[in-house]
């Protein structure tokens, strides 16, 4: 390799795929290649891909205009869910010159020898029936946050879900290895560990190769709060019926583990909820929100929710509209329902017309500006820890609280990465909140 190969990233969805991305980086830069920013001259391009929505897979088109536009010469490579599912598509769309699938992306720098242009980008992407392998990941250097990547795969079948026919079964990380990156990450100054995966619920399953659970997600957990120089860790995304009764009363006692939960709902009525083969009733879920609140009053709950899916009558909308409004829970994730190629759900009837899904998205989307506004309104006067992040935003540095309250406050780049006590005390016209210092906790 040729030590002076600029490389450049950009990396469409998930926590998940930032993780990937980042290995992947680092990879490249063991083999002598620079990391650029994607805005900036590179000799390759690698886009990360997503297929969660239709909107993910034409974002693709444009990024890679974007790259050419800097770089008409660049080589252009694909990996990702997108580079899964549709490997030969994207390999003829104009630019692209090399596309990986599930297993290849993690071999990229193999398939270099060449950089040369190509009319018809080529294609290395196996069956997705011979993604038995776990590689393990995590995102540094970008954030004051790393994404460790614990689980990837999925095992469950929803009706309207490609990402088990992009990443194939579930499978974990060893206990061993998901605690040496975590060391590895606290090694590098990180404060904040965000763990992530497919279904990270499911964390064991797979872990050395077959279909047994070796550990638990508690117990994986577990064993993270103990991990020195980590001051936080938050759990990402988990499906309600694999969060644990045990894992929330873990949380609220525990060291390290902040009072943030994101958990996937996709409907409240629980006739859709059948039909798109989700594993729970709309009664777990409020079960699950009210233990959390009762052990954790001032916790964070997300929610992902679809609109649009075949079947949502007015009635089923309003009766999903109708649950979140009365649910104590903070803010919204709403995904307009699109149809992907090979689910089920793209064959059902009584589909939603599209300018209906987006009237109903927006209507969720105004729910949550409420939702969130509602949490805030209830956190003014609490004191908190903040964790700032990088970034000079129009004059101010933003930050985190432990329970995913965003604050900021007048630039000052010392604050980077540091940890400070702070009450919160006004809502500011932009929806973020504004604070007064009580004391440094972690600094630099």
């Amino acid at each position: 390799m040729i030590a002076t190969k600029k490389v450049a990233f950009y990396t469409l969805g998930c926590k998940l795929n930032f993780s990937e991305t980042s290995t992947i980086a680092r990879d490249f830069q063991d083999e002598g290649f620079v990391r650029v920013d994607f805005t900036a001259l590179a000799d390759i391009y690698v886009i990360n891909t997503c297929s969660v929505t239709d909107n993910a897979d034409k974002r693709f088109k444009t990024i890679v205009k974007q790259a050419l536009d800097i770089n008409s010469d660049a080589y252009i490579i694909a990996i990702g869910c997108y580079a899964q599912l549709q490997p030969q598509e994207l390999a003829e769309l104009n630019g692209v010159d090399l596309v990986l699938g599930a297993t290849e992306k993690f071999k990229i720098t193999d398939y270099l020898n060449d950089l040369s242009k190509q009319s018809v980008g080529s294609v290395h992407a196996c069956e997705i029936e011979a993604v038995d392998f776990y590689v393990g990941s995590y995102s540094t250097g970008d954030r004051t946050r790393a994404f460790l990547k614990v689980q990837d795969g999925c095992d469950y079948k929803c009706t309207y879900c490609t990402i088990p026919l992009a990443r194939g079964i579930s499978r974990s990380d060893t206990l061993k290895n998901v605690l040496k990156n975590a060391y590895d990450i606290s090694n590098r100054g990180i404060k904040e560990i965000v763990l992530t995966g497919v279904n990270i619920g499911d964390y064991g399953k797979g872990e050395f190769g077959n279909k047994k659970h070796q550990h638990t997600f508690l117990e994986m957990i577990q064993a993270l709060d103990k991990v020195e120089g980590i001051n936080r860790l938050r759990i990402s995304s988990i499906e309600p019926n694999l969060l644990k009764n045990e894992t929330i009363d873990f949380v609220s006692k525990s060291n390290c583990f902040v009072p943030h939960f994101h958990i996937p709902l996709q409907s409240g009525s629980n006739l859709l909820l059948k039909n798109m083969r989700r594993r729970y009733m709309r009664e777990l879920y409020e079960e699950r929100v009210r233990l959390i609140k009762q052990k954790m009053p001032q916790a964070c709950i997300g929610v992902d929710v679809i609109v649009g899916f075949p079947g949502e009558t007015e009635a089923l909308f309003l009766e999903t509209f109708n649950f979140l409004n009365v649910l104590d829970i903070s803010y919204l994730h709403v995904f307009t329902y699109s149809e992907r190629p090979n689910t089920l759900a793209s064959s059902m009837e009584n589909t939603v017309p599209k300018s209906v899904r987006k009237k109903r998205s927006k209507l969720l989307r105004g729910l949550s500006v409420k939702k969130r506004r509602a949490f805030y309104e209830s956190q003014l006067g609490s004191v908190h820890t903040v964790l700032f992040e990088g970034g000079n935003k129009s004059g101010y540095i933003h930050g985190f609280t432990e329970n995913y309250v965003k604050v900021k406050t007048p630039w000052d780049p010392t604050l980077i990465n540091e940890i400070h006590e702070i009450e919160l005390t006004k809502i500011d016209v932009d929806g973020l909140v504004r604070f007064e210092f009580v004391k440094t906790l972690v600094s630099n």
